[in-house]
Parts: structure tokens; sequence; C-alpha cells
């Protein structure tokens, strides 16, 4: 049987997908983690979750949110000229340069 095992780095983070671990029981699942995914980084907690019991939502199940486009919340969005304050141009040049590094990360 498949276990998928999340870990916790600190307390109160989120638990992140690390990998997962072959075993006949919970028991074992839970030791075959501690083993193989809780002691060579930082751990605060595992969870070990049999595979079947993870469910998927699709997008073609649900609209997700995130897809209403909300440009008007940048500054980028807005046209600026010489003799607009000077927090309104700088906002802007950090929301161009954000958006440049977020192209940069994909």
């Amino acid at each position: 049987m498949i276990w998928e095992v999340f870990r916790q780095e600190k307390a109160g983070g989120y638990h992140a997908h690390c990998g997962n671990v072959h075993a006949p029981d919970r028991e074992m699942a839970r030791q075959f983690a501690a083993i193989q995914h809780g002691r060579r980084k930082p751990t605060n907690s595992l969870w070990v979750v049999p595979r079947e019991e993870i469910g998927e939502i699709g997008a073609d199940e649900v609209a997700f949110g995130g897809t209403t486009d909300k440009i008007y919340r940048w500054a980028t969005a807005y046209n600026t000229t010489a003799g607009d304050a000077s927090e309104v141009v700088e906002s802007e040049d950090e929301q161009a340069t954000a958006e440049r590094r977020r192209g940069d990360d994909r």
C-alpha cells in the first residue's frame, strides 16, 4: 500500500508534500515516514495519508478563484504623467519590477 507524506517544517506552518512510503499498515507507514522524511530536514510534524484517500477537485468541476481580472489594483493599470505624485510613480515602478520577477520565476 502506498502512503503519501506531508511535512511541516515549523509549528504553525503549512504541510507540504514531500514524498511517499510503501507500507502494509498505518503504523509501519508512520515509522517509515519518520525515518525517510522526518530526519533529514527540520521537521515539526508529518501527515501520513493512504494514497487512495486523497481526492482531487479539478477546474472542470468547480470554478476556482483568481479568474477575475483585477488589474485595477496595480498602479501599472493607470496612466501617469510627470506631474503625478511621486508615490504613484514609485508604486508603478515597484509593480513593473515585481511582474518582471514573476515572469523570470516561471
